[in-house]
């Protein structure tokens, strides 16, 4: 019989590429979200469904089946928006009281990196107690407090989380409102753009390997109740990744410092990948550069396609 997986946010960059992987690997796939997917995103063997997971009478009636594995991926694009702390606290918070009783084996709840506020990077795991009035986003703020409510759910109910906590992750399908997107689509249209003055240090982790740890992690028997850095531990200048991806496709004009760094800005933004490559046997593979060779390509061709 075939293991069921559910998967918040199926049709988003990061759920779409998991169910392609899940249903690789003989699952079944069910995906929930709020909207349909993008025709480049719909899989034919995928079961969709649709509701808001931060409206619990919704989410209740929708969840009327039994799940072996839950990832959530879900949650408002605008981190910046009123309805932030609804769809990624709240939207958590009903998906584990109602996923509890379903007797799960496992829940995945991806986080995310900026949960480590202005900590001195490389940040690890264990030695960091940050507070949620330290942190000055909403989005922040939501993530912290969904991973200490799911930490705690554990600690008291033994319900059975893992707990990711991604850098930057990209490749091909990513949305063009993202940093290395928006900058190829730039160039390849020669343009001039605006940019930071991309001095500031990030960690960027390539889309295949970022889904294979997280469905490592699905069938492993290690990691319940942790928390895990995804990430390479090896941080680049954003000014780096600009001008490799204007040398590849000799076209396009960053104009580097005309969007000013925020107030707090870390320049040095990046984590220790020692704890998850121990647990999960796990070490990316595709490094920067091809990485970014890859994510051209793919670009190259879907804006020739989309120009026809």
């Amino acid at each position: 019989m075939k293991k069921k997986i559910l998967i918040i946010g199926g049709t988003g960059f990061l759920g779409h590429k998991l169910a392609q992987k899940c249903l690789r690997n003989n699952f079944q796939v069910i995906s929930l979200s709020r909207k349909k997917p993008k025709k480049e995103r719909f899989l034919k063997n995928v079961k969709y469904l649709y509701a808001d997971i931060s409206n619990n009478k919704k989410l209740k009636n929708t969840l009327n089946f039994y799940p072996n594995y839950v990832v959530n991926f879900g949650g408002d694009v605008d981190h910046h928006g009123k309805n932030t702390l609804k769809s990624h606290y709240s939207g958590c918070k009903n998906l584990a009281n109602i996923l509890k009783e379903k007797k799960i084996t496992k829940f995945i709840q991806i986080g995310s990196s900026v949960e480590y506020a202005n900590t001195k990077s490389p940040h690890l795991e264990r030695n960091v107690n940050v507070k949620i009035h330290q942190l000055k986003s909403i989005y922040a703020q939501a993530k912290l407090s969904s991973t200490n409510y799911l930490i705690n759910l554990f600690e008291k109910e033994k319900f059975p989380i893992i707990i990711f906590r991604p850098y930057l992750i990209y490749g091909p399908g990513q949305d063009i409102n993202r940093l290395i997107p928006f900058v190829i689509k730039n160039c390849l249209e020669d343009k001039n753009f605006p940019c930071s003055n991309g001095k500031q240090y990030r960690d960027f982790t390539y889309i295949d390997d970022a889904i294979d740890v997280i469905f490592k992690s699905l069938i492993s028997k290690r990691g319940i109740g942790e928390i895990f850095n995804l990430c390479t531990g090896k941080p680049i200048r954003v000014k780096e990744i600009i001008r490799f991806i204007k040398k590849k496709i000799k076209k396009g004009n960053p104009k580097f410092g005309l969007i000013p760094l925020r107030k707090d800005e870390v320049t040095k933004f990046y984590g220790n990948p020692k704890k998850i490559r121990s647990f999960f046997n796990w070490k990316h593979k595709i490094n920067i550069q091809k990485g970014l060779t890859q994510t051209i390509a793919f670009y190259e061709n879907y804006f020739k396609k989309r120009s026809r």
